[in-house]
């Protein structure tokens, strides 16, 4: 069932979980169905010695792909009309990862119903690792 512009209201929220214990698999297997191989990613070796980062850490994209798991399940497939974030800190091996929607805005426009979220992932620290803006057709 979709969601229905009548019974938004500025400030409702929706979460999920999008992560748990985020593994080197995981990040790895988005590097090959990506394409991106860039050894911070990757190669443990690399990214301690040469890079001087304490691990690999995930893909960006990655973690946008997992906010966008909780929006879709939010406002339903094929309704998205603007999704965009900025990475704000890194995902690591291991970390958790719920990711929120708040309602800012439920308008009108063109004679489509819309609903404005605010985004926000955090992981397991409650450190922000994405915050961002999307806009979905309603009902």
């Amino acid at each position: 069932m979709a969601l229905q512009a009548s019974a938004l209201k500025p400030g409702d929220t929706y979460s999920e979980r999008v992560v748990e214990n985020l593994s080197r698999t995981q990040i790895v297997q988005y590097a090959g169905a990506s394409g991106d191989y860039n050894p911070l990613h990757t190669d443990e070796v690399y990214t301690v010695q040469a890079a001087g980062y304490p691990s690999v850490f995930a893909h960006g994209m990655l973690t946008m792909g997992l906010t966008s798991k909780m929006l879709v399940n939010y406002v339903g497939a094929g309704r998205l009309t603007k999704f965009g974030v900025r990475f704000t800190n890194q995902v690591w091996p291991g970390d958790t990862l719920d990711a929120k929607a708040t309602v800012e805005a439920v308008r009108e426009e063109g004679g489509v119903k819309l609903v404005d979220l605010k985004l926000s992932t955090t992981n397991q620290d409650g450190k922000e690792v994405v915050s961002g803006n999307a806009t979905a057709r309603v009902d």
